[in-house]
């Protein structure tokens, strides 16, 4: 390519953190980046809420091997630490079961047998070989597997012997069952596939790889919430010479034949580009922005038929008091387990309890809050739009009913402390952030549904066409979405090798 030739030119539909990492990484290899977003800041899922001086990540909080962010700074020619100041948060969570006790996962080995001979002294050593097995796993699946392309059946067939090996055949709670008894240290083992959209019951045990990944590289937040990061990746894709471009939402991919050629934003500006990459849901980026008359693979018919991940309800609400016991991330289950996931994922049914996760960021950051006052964002997963919930009509019951049992269990007095709030559910995933069935997460990580399964990351459909973002390989959670982004280094041409 001469210094004369304009260089090469990448779209990528949506700013969520899949879309951004990819943006850095194509400008890092050369290419003009123009990112298009239908919101009108960035973030996608990582949007966020500005609401009577309280600031609200509307989506991930749990940041876990931050090295993959440290990477983007680095191909940038920057430095994270410059601009991002990451805090480790300890415990990673306070888990609270329905009868009032309180466990405290953390990263600390000899803290965690205790926590573990406390709940449950027969486990002790069964729980150490759980840790081994999750490490195992994680060499395989995130170190091996994470970043690689599956773009083919021979790919898959490769890895196989090592899937039996490890057992990936069983599911999470499966393979957690197989190393303790105690029910309640069953479900502390096993609730990490929430994390990414899964049901512990039916998510391949592969996502036990999670808990080794937290115990290596800790959880942490950043100052100023997972925004900051937003911003900062921002700033680094400018510093490249691309650009983010907010309220343009995409109408659809154009093509010429089999091959993308830009896109078409909904107020019919077009714009033309070597290589398109998308970080809206793969699922809806198939059924709407690819017209069906190429897809073989992803038909409409395939897509409806495909599982997909829960939908959230999310309450976003500021205090007017400091609830200093309160850890940074908590969780708290409900009385049933199995019973309640059985109604949010196989029956689609809005059950009456509930498992909340609750983010107090303020634990880390108060300037997140007005001075006296905390934020805080509480999570219940709940069925996609397949159940039939009508939103309008149940999110005010369901908020009220949250409220109710976080006031009776480890925050008295909240109703009346209660000073901003806003909610999120199912229906504005699909109508706002464009997420097929409003599911949070895009197509569930079962087995079947997993790295070649999944839509691939160099589309089958479409010549130039790319995916990231949570619907592709290795699926949801930050450091999916990132490893995402790194695996088009392996499917993307080079800027110089483009015209």
């Amino acid at each position: 390519m001469h210094a004369s030739t304009p260089k090469p030119h990448a779209v990528v539909i949506g700013s969520g953190f899949g879309g951004l990492a990819a943006a850095v990484r194509l400008g890092a290899r050369g290419y003009r980046v123009t990112v298009v977003e239908k919101l009108d800041a960035p973030g996608g899922r990582a949007y966020v809420h500005r609401q009577d001086g309280f600031v609200f990540d509307a989506g991930p909080t749990v940041i876990t091997a931050p090295f993959l962010l440290e990477e983007l700074w680095t191909l940038a020619g920057r430095r994270m630490s410059d601009d991002i100041d990451m805090r480790p948060v300890t415990p990673f969570y306070r888990i609270r079961f329905h009868d009032g006790t309180l466990f405290d996962y953390t990263g600390d080995a000899d803290a965690m047998r205790r926590e573990v001979g406390k709940l449950a002294p027969g486990d002790v050593e069964g729980y150490e070989r759980f840790v081994k097995t999750s490490e195992s796993i994680f060499r395989v699946g995130f170190e091996e597997l994470a970043h690689v392309p599956f773009g083919s059946w021979f790919d898959m067939a490769k890895i196989v012997p090592e899937m039996v090996k490890l057992e990936s055949y069983r599911t999470v709670y499966g393979l957690v069952a197989k190393h303790v008894s105690d029910e309640r240290l069953r479900q502390v083992m096993s609730f990490h596939p929430l994390l990414v959209g899964g049901n512990p019951f039916s998510t391949t045990s592969i996502y036990t790889l999670i808990a080794f990944l937290e115990r290596k590289w800790g959880v942490h937040f950043p100052i100023g919430g997972t925004g900051a990061l937003v911003k900062g990746l921002v700033k680094l894709i400018e510093g490249q010479g691309g650009q983010v471009r907010c309220n343009a939402e995409v109408k659809r991919i154009v093509l010429n034949g089999r091959k993308a050629r830009g896109v078409e934003l909904v107020n019919g500006e077009r714009i033309d580009a070597d290589v398109v990459v998308s970080n809206a849901d793969s699922a809806w980026t198939y059924r709407w922005l690819v017209d069906e008359s190429v897809r073989k693979r992803w038909t409409n018919e395939r897509l409806e038929k495909q599982r997909y991940s829960m939908g959230l309800f999310v309450w976003y609400f500021g205090t007017k008091r400091k609830y200093e016991n309160v850890a940074h991330h908590t969780i708290l289950l409900g009385p049933r387990y199995k019973g309640l996931l059985d109604d949010i994922f196989e029956r689609h049914v809005l059950a009456d309890d509930f498992s909340l996760y609750l983010h107090r960021p303020t634990a880390t950051d108060p300037s997140l809050a007005p001075d006296g006052c905390d934020a805080f964002y509480v999570l219940s997963p709940v069925p996609n739009l397949a159940s039939g919930t009508d939103w309008a009509k149940h999110a005010e019951p369901y908020r009220k009913s949250v409220e109710k049992y976080l006031a009776s269990t480890i925050m008295p007095g909240l109703g009346d402390a209660i000073v901003t709030s806003r909610v999120t559910h199912p229906q504005e995933f699909q109508d706002r952030l464009l997420a097929f069935r409003g599911a949070a997460f895009g197509m569930e990580p079962v087995l079947t549904q997993s790295a070649f399964f999944r839509p691939h990351n160099a589309s089958e459909e479409v010549e130039g066409l790319y995916i990231v973002g949570a619907g592709t390989h290795p699926g949801a959670g930050l450091p999916g979405v990132l490893s995402s982004a790194r695996v088009l280094d392996r499917v993307v041409p080079d800027a110089a090798q483009i015209h």
